[in-house]
């Protein structure tokens, strides 16, 4: 007992090293401004603080995934969305709180984050699955749901702003902004119930289709109780939000230094954050359980709109901090081509890999214009 014990304390060894390191920062985080110490060791610091944070991203994923086998599908890819998408919303708002209010960051983060996950790694899920399997089944009516919730609320929120003219710069006026929290909230929680409460197995591997070999990595995962992985993911989840401020610091620094464009720090938050959640879906994916992966894709989608969207419009109106949600003309055409690419994708029940070739092109087209528009 005392070595299991043991190998369980060893295993939350990065979440006591975040911990250590924040409160490392804490005291002496002054002395290592990278004004200070200069170019080279900035780097350093901006690799050893990423790949803290990014260590302990993954502990907050594996506690997820385990209650995810606690409790089943949907419920199960449902927590491990709003994990991460959690660490996201934190870490943006405490960005926004602490750094230079910078009034793009919360639109560069989550424009980054549908690229990433509609495109990048929806593309290689369905590359990596139609090579391997040929044509893959997932349940439609599910990855409408998705679809049908997220067309709205991303429209109103990235693009609208771009074209109203109560707010300068794409930004939404006191009521534009309040109808906007309200609305994207409210459509999140009827999708929750609607996935969790109404029709749950419509987000589930059609039954005739389940795989019989061996499936996702995740069911070889020891779990425990369910208070045990809760307060492991929150032990882990919080350092993260507390020494995002720091790296933030170091990521402005070298983006003014390099003279890189500032969407380069939203792609590379969306990146940290996205990672373990990506490996989750390209996991199902090579174990032929697509839909699990449609569910980790668009459910972060989703999710990062509904959710994101509000905790920063609320955040910028409490404390006064200036935000612009509308998008440049170029990307208002790239998420346009996002969304019709995801239709046609998602408008049968197979995929197959030329499908992932279509909306890799769009992620490296996203990818290019970070760097040149």
């Amino acid at each position: 007992m005392a070595h299991g014990g043991d190998n369980t304390l060893r295993a939350e060894w990065p979440t006591g090293l975040i911990w250590l390191t924040f409160a490392a920062m804490s005291l002496i985080g002054d002395a290592l401004k990278p004004d200070i110490i200069g170019s080279g060791a900035s780097w350093i610091m901006l690799g050893v603080i990423f790949a803290i944070m990014l260590g302990t991203v993954f502990r907050v994923v594996h506690h997820a995934e385990c209650l995810a086998i606690i409790f089943g599908e949907p419920f199960g890819t449902l927590i491990l969305t709003l994990s991460v998408i959690g660490i996201e919303v934190a870490l943006i708002t405490a960005v926004m709180l602490n750094g230079d209010n910078n009034p793009t960051l919360a639109r560069d983060t989550m424009f980054s984050v549908l690229m990433i996950v509609m495109n990048g790694l929806v593309g290689l899920s369905l590359l990596i699955g139609g090579l391997r399997h040929g044509l893959q089944v997932f349940n439609l009516s599910g990855a409408n749901a998705y679809l049908v919730v997220l067309l709205p609320i991303a429209l109103t929120s990235l693009v609208l702003p771009s074209f109203t003219t109560s707010a300068e710069g794409g930004g939404l006026s006191p009521l534009q902004a309040g109808f906007q929290v309200v609305m994207s909230l409210v459509l999140y929680c009827i999708f929750l119930a609607y996935q969790t409460l109404g029709k749950p197995e419509i987000f589930r591997q059609p039954a005739d289709e389940i795989p019989t070999t061996a499936g996702s990595s995740i069911h070889n995962l020891e779990t425990k109780s369910i208070g045990y992985h809760v307060a492991g993911l929150l032990l882990a989840m919080l350092p993260i939000v507390l020494l995002s401020k720091m790296l933030a610091v170091y990521v402005d620094f070298k983006i003014a230094e390099l003279g890189a464009p500032v969407a380069l720090g939203g792609f590379l938050v969306a990146a940290m954050i996205l990672t373990p959640e990506a490996l989750a879906a390209l996991d199902s994916a090579r174990a032929n359980q697509l839909q699990r992966a449609v569910n980790i894709c668009l459910g972060s989608a989703v999710a990062t709109i509904g959710l994101t969207v509000p905790a920063v419009l609320v955040a910028s109106t409490m404390f006064g901090l200036p935000i612009e949600l509308g998008l440049e003309p170029a990307e208002i055409v790239l998420l346009a081509l996002t969304l019709a690419i995801s239709i046609v994708t998602f408008v049968g029940t197979r995929t197959n890999s030329l499908q992932g070739v279509v909306h890799l092109a769009a992620f490296f087209t996203f990818v290019v214009l970070i760097f040149d528009t």
